[in-house]
C-alpha cells in the first residue's frame, strides 16, 4: 500500500477552503447550487463534475469489494460524494490507501 500524502494534502487543502468559502458565503449551498444550475454553461459544469462523481463511487464501491468490505463501509462516503463531490473519495484514498488489487 503506497502512502497517499498527496491526496491527505488535497483533502485538507480544499476542505479548509471549502469550510472557510462556506462561513463567508451570502447564501445557503443549496442556493448556490440552484444558481449554478440556472445557467446552461454552469450547469455543464456541474453535470460533469457529478458524473466524474458517479465514477468516483462506482471505484470506492469496487475498490471496498475487492478489500471484502461491505456497500455499508463506503456509503459515509458516498454521502460525502454526493455533498462536496472530491471530499468523499479523497477521504477514501486517505482512510484506506492505494491498493493495486483490481476486482474482476
Amino acid at each position: 500500500m503506497q502512502k497517499p500524502y498527496i491526496a491527505l494534502a488535497a483533502l485538507l487543502g480544499f476542505t479548509v477552503y471549502t469550510v472557510a468559502t462556506m462561513l463567508t458565503a451570502e447564501q445557503s449551498l443549496l442556493a448556490f447550487g440552484w444558481e449554478l444550475m440556472s445557467r446552461p454553461d454552469t450547469a455543464q459544469v456541474v453535470i460533469d463534475l457529478y458524473l466524474m462523481a458517479v465514477l468516483a463511487c462506482v471505484w470506492m464501491y469496487r475498490d471496498a469489494r475487492g478489500r471484502g468490505r461491505s456497500i455499508g463501509s463506503v456509503l459515509p462516503y458516498f454521502v460525502l460524494t454526493a455533498v462536496f463531490v472530491s471530499v468523499g473519495p479523497l477521504l477514501y484514498i486517505v482512510v484506506n490507501g492505494f491498493s493495486r488489487r483490481t476486482l474482476n
